[in-house]
């Protein structure tokens, strides 16, 4: 029955297993034939409740989406890693975490480093800056219109496309490339950074370095879909950042298992 309060504490004498836990940890708990999500937070020792609200009219569909909703949406903590393989709802699941809490903060910034798949630099690409580099940001604008049809298609279109709209008008939701925020800072500002599997280490420090104060940052990638040439799964700047940050009570990471983008997708992404 305990697993039902918010919050429930365990004492370690009796659950030797929370020993090993590391703050921010995310769980499972079962007793019998019931179950509950909960994060492990310190120094109180406390497991809390984690639910799944719908946000956009669009629900997690698993525990770890869950998970991934819960510490990109939760104030205090300021740093957070998503990874997973292709179709398992990374970048979508920031996004709506982005405008859940969206008051919070001045600006939504969304960002991917520019790494094409196929190793060509992006003057082979004709028009100015803005339609050179309009290719590599697509799948974030593809997530926002995922978002706004879910409107739709439940009878709140309207609604849900005048906010996005509003906010990218306004200034409060922006989309650039990762190489135009060197030497800024970046108070409170809700900080997503896509494909972060294609950074080095040094230019994951110099992302989490621009952070000023109310600043979360979000990562998603997937350390084994790496475009960059010279870097590995073990090499990147995603996995440095999970192996460093682990531990600290201002980061959370989740790896989400289950790819929920279609059937064919989740069988190329085994077989292929």
């Amino acid at each position: 029955d305990n697993l039902y309060n918010k919050p429930f504490k365990f004492d370690p004498g009796l659950w030797n297993a929370s020993k090993s836990w590391l703050a921010n940890q995310y769980l499972i708990l079962k007793n019998g034939s019931k179950s509950a999500l909960g994060r492990y937070c310190l120094p109180d020792g406390l497991v809390r409740r984690v639910y799944s609200p719908e946000s956009f009219n669009i629900k997690p569909r698993n525990a770890e989406q869950c998970f991934a909703l819960d510490a990109a949406t939760n104030k205090n903590i300021r740093l957070v890693s998503l990874t997973g393989k292709a179709g398992t709802g990374k970048t979508l699941l920031a996004l709506l975490s982005s405008l859940q809490v969206r008051s919070d903060y001045l600006q939504i910034f969304m960002t991917r480093p520019t790494v094409p798949l196929s190793n060509k630099d992006s003057g082979f690409l004709p028009g100015d800056i803005s339609a050179k580099l309009d290719p590599y940001m697509k799948p974030l604008y593809d997530n926002l219109t995922f978002i706004k049809y879910n409107k739709e298609k439940n009878g709140q279109g309207e609604k849900g496309t005048h906010l996005i709209d509003r906010l990218e008008n306004e200034g409060k939701m922006i989309i650039e490339p990762l190489s135009y925020i060197r030497g800024r800072s970046l108070p409170r500002i809700f900080f997503i950074i896509d494909e972060a599997q294609n950074l080095t280490p040094h230019e994951i420090k110099t992302i989490v370095t621009r952070a000023g104060e109310g600043t979360k940052l979000v990562f998603t990638g997937d350390i084994h879909q790496i475009d960059h040439p010279y870097l590995t799964s073990r090499t990147n700047g995603l996995s440095y950042l999970i192996e460093k940050m682990k531990g600290q009570s201002l980061y959370a990471h989740v790896h989400l298992e289950k790819g929920e983008r279609s059937e064919l997708a989740n069988l190329a992404s085994e077989l292929l």
